[in-house]
């Protein structure tokens, strides 16, 4: 099974004006993990970038995790697509440019287990469902969009699909997802709530399109935060208590490693060399 790992530099650069492009510890690590993990169960990966992404990789030798390369096709969003609302834009243009059946993955999500059965027969399928909390999925009225964006026909009551990991099929589900998905970019220039918007085009658009196709959750919140649960991990939930922590920063980063050098040996020695990780080895 094809997969991608997306990563476009234009949100961090909105941020961080002037800085040189790099990505924190941890998310090195589990990106790492994420592709290599993938590759060992038989699977394809590579990674969709911009410019500056696959320079900051090809500087830190980190080709070698994508068996299917660095593709740098990021640079065309549109200006008009504001990186500090739609922070993950990149991964629905680099979805555009995918063959079907593939998998959108994101850097700190990793599969642990052979899922491939649980795919068969899905038009499309997502990690879990996600709670219609009117604070991360208001009504349309709290959205801000010009007059030209028809949203019609839409059902406001479907759960939405959380797309840490997503599995498309259907070409006609992906194409008009994807399109949709970046009309609302573009045709929100009041936006500013980079939470609300964001998640309306990526997760809760993706379930409304897809009421009448074959979808399945592969999991539920419940199980993939429970001890124990070992056919995913999802780091999302645990980032900040990290960036809060630095000792349960360090210990999960230096648990990291400690399976790279035991797994992957090969693209450990290769991480290990950055210098923002020596120290986890």
């Amino acid at each position: 099974m094809q997969a991608f790992h997306s990563a476009w530099t234009r949100p961090f650069f909105a941020r961080n004006p002037g800085a040189r492009f790099e990505i924190e510890p941890f998310e090195l690590l589990t990106t790492a993990l994420s592709a290599l993990q993938w590759r060992s169960l038989g699977g394809s990966i590579c990674m969709i970038t911009d410019g500056a992404g696959a320079a900051y990789y090809h500087a830190n030798r980190l080709e070698c995790l994508w068996d299917g390369g660095l593709r740098v096709e990021l640079d065309r969003i549109p200006p008009e697509v504001n990186p500090c609302v739609f922070w993950a834009a990149g991964k629905l243009f680099a979805l555009r440019q995918m063959d079907l059946p593939c998998v959108m993955m994101d850097t700190d999500f990793i599969v642990w287990k052979d899922i491939s059965d649980q795919l068969k027969g899905c038009d499309c399928a997502a990690i879990h469902r996600e709670d219609l909390v009117d604070s991360i999925y208001p009504p349309l009225d709290a959205f801000a969009f010009d007059d030209e964006l028809d949203l019609s026909g839409l059902d406001w009551a479907e759960r939405p699909l959380n797309t840490a990991f997503a599995f498309f099929a259907d070409r006609a589900l992906r194409d008009r997802y994807c399109e949709k998905a970046i009309e609302i970019m573009l045709h929100a220039p009041m936006a500013q709530d980079a939470l609300i918007y964001m998640v309306f085009a990526e997760q809760r658009l993706l379930a409304m399109l897809a009421k009448n196709y074959r979808v399945r959750a592969l999991s539920d919140i419940g199980s993939l935060f429970t001890s124990g649960q070992q056919s995913f991990t999802h780091v999302w939930g645990f980032k900040q208590q990290m960036r809060d922590d630095p000792q349960a920063y360090d210990a999960f980063c230096r648990k990291c490693a400690a399976r790279l050098l035991r797994e992957h040996p090969a693209e450990a020695e290769t991480l290990r060399r950055i210098p923002s990780l020596m120290h986890f080895f």
